[in-house]
């Protein structure tokens, strides 16, 4: 079985596309961040019912399994879940740092600049009523400032990742049935983890699994589940249906914006899809998304010419240093915000300040490769 895996594994391990969908996921959830920016009705969410975040997951999901599954086969189980565990201490270290320096620099700029209405907006009153209490409930990731929300989810579900490795290397198919019985039950009972002070997290990480094991399921799927994913992939029936499925969900989003369109769908058809359920995690996300996946599977190859392109070199290294990459985008996403609210908010200045964070944002990616290229000739040099 493991040399087995190994060869599905190593068959799908440097897809440039995953780093490719991940840069873009990281710039689509920075300029989503920044309030009333024009810029953002050109993400995800505003073309259909799954967004930058759905993407986040699920790629991220995909990635995660390919990269720790093989040391899991290559090495064995207790040493990939310590793997898991070191990656998962790196991501809980940078949301901490992350949550003291933000929510102390909205604070600090709400003070300084009359603006308290900062604070509510970015859902940090508890911090300035009880501080201490409110720290304790952000390391317990229990507090929930905004924009750092997707950061949260994603330690939680990087903390069941060994478990869902074992699981989807011995047993797949009823891996995924566990994770949808989970995701089903959650929905049906209403069950979510608790904020502070008060409600429930933004993306319920009892739904939103669903779309992380999805992922890995689709990385780590045996040569008999890739053949049948490609015979679906030929069929054209099939790659008709998902195009129509994400028109349908263009025009439902769209009516959900434009009144006059609005007035064409029977109002049973909006209610239905209309408020968008993300908390959730609605069905009509997970297959929005899965219809996007199979189309741009379709589209773009696994050796794709485009990926030499230099136009998406920035793109590529960003969803290469995607941690390094959200930590920058959520500072800089309020850092935009507060120009917007202070100065003049007109398109030319949100084109402008959305543009600037996308560069500072790639120039963080470059640094951080760089940095970690010349550390590791370091250690070859000391080797020597």
């Amino acid at each position: 079985m493991n040399q087995c895996m190994k060869t599905e594994i190593a068959a799908r391990d440097g897809d440039l596309r995953i780093l490719l969908l991940l840069g873009i996921a990281n710039w689509f959830l920075f300029v989503d961040h920044v309030p009333h920016n024009a810029v953002s009705s050109l993400t995800l969410r505003n073309f259909g019912f799954s967004g930058a975040t759905d993407l986040f997951v699920f790629v991220g999901g995909y990635a995660a399994a390919i990269i720790y599954a093989k040391k899991m086969v290559e090495r064995g189980s207790v040493v990939g879940a310590t793997r898991i565990f070191k990656r998962l201490w790196q991501l809980y270290a940078a949301y901490v740092v992350l949550f003291v320096i933000y929510v102390d620099l909205i604070g600090y700029v709400a003070a300084q600049t009359a603006a308290p209405d900062i604070i509510a907006e970015f859902n940090i009153a508890g911090f300035i009523d009880h501080p201490i209490r409110t720290l304790i409930r952000g390391l317990l990731l229990q507090a929930t400032p905004l924009n750092l929300d997707v950061l949260q989810l994603f330690i939680v579900l990087m903390a069941f990742l060994p478990i869902v490795l074992i699981g989807m290397l011995r047993w797949p198919t009823v891996t995924l049935a566990g994770s949808a019985t989970l995701y089903v039950t959650a929905r049906i009972f209403d069950r979510n983890l608790l904020s502070f002070p008060e409600g429930d997290w933004v993306f319920n990480p009892l739904s939103w699994q669903l779309l992380f094991v999805l992922g890995a399921w689709f990385a780590l799927s045996g040569a008999r589940q890739a053949r049948l994913i490609r015979s679906m992939q030929g069929l054209p029936a099939l790659g008709i249906a998902a195009l129509l499925y994400l028109l349908f969900a263009l025009v439902i989003t769209s009516a959900g914006k434009l009144p006059a369109l609005a007035e064409m769908v029977p109002d049973s058809l909006l209610s239905a899809f209309l408020p968008n359920d993300r908390e959730n995690l609605a069905p009509y996300r997970v297959l929005h998304l899965l219809a996007m996946a199979f189309l741009f599977t379709l589209a773009v190859p696994r050796g794709w010419r485009g990926f030499r392109w230099p136009v998406l070199q920035p793109l590529i290294k960003c969803g290469e240093e995607w941690l390094a990459v959200f930590c920058a985008g959520v500072f800089l996403s309020f850092a935009a915000h507060f120009i917007l609210i202070t100065g003049p908010n007109s398109l030319a200045m949100q084109v402008l300040v959305s543009a600037a964070g996308i560069l500072m944002m790639t120039a963080v990616a470059y640094y951080v490769s760089w940095s970690r290229r010349q550390d590791y000739k370091s250690a070859l040099g000391a080797r020597s």
